[in-house]
């Protein structure tokens, strides 16, 4: 009997270990097709990152107005904030990304609408009623 007692509560803690690491999971491929770095305008990448050690970070010093970002697991960092990215799910023909973000002042919950194009690039939008939105190439993976 006691064994049979503590597999109910044990069973039941080991489902929402493995739901919530699928959760996760799940939320992490929906993010696979934007990792890397991305920048937006005619400044060429070396401008803006360097290589650092398996990944990418930016170039010290850090130009505050450069418009880039990177994206590394759930981690989305610019030059002035870094964002935990709460969710990432559909909404139309873009992604919707909910951002927990906080810089050296204040943090803040932003909504950041993006979408792959077909030739790589990457385009983020103001709103919903953005037709045009931001172009972004990428400088790495």
């Amino acid at each position: 009997m006691r064994l049979a007692g503590f597999l109910g509560p044990a069973g039941l803690g080991l489902i929402l270990i493995m739901s919530s690491a699928m959760s996760g999971a799940v939320a992490q491929s929906g993010l696979a097709r934007f990792q890397g770095a991305w920048l937006s305008g005619s400044v060429d990448c070396e401008e803006v990152y360097s290589s650092a050690g398996k990944g990418v970070s930016f170039k010290r010093p850090v130009d505050i107005f450069a418009p880039a970002f990177i994206v590394t697991g759930s981690r989305l960092r610019t030059p002035q904030a870094t964002c935990r990215i709460k969710s990432a799910r559909p909404n139309g023909d873009r992604q919707l990304l909910v951002l927990d973000c906080a810089n050296s002042v204040a943090g803040s919950e932003v909504r950041v609408l993006m979408s792959l194009q077909p030739d790589g690039s990457l385009r983020r939008y103001f709103n919903e009623r953005d037709t045009t939105g931001t172009e972004y190439k990428q400088c790495s993976r």
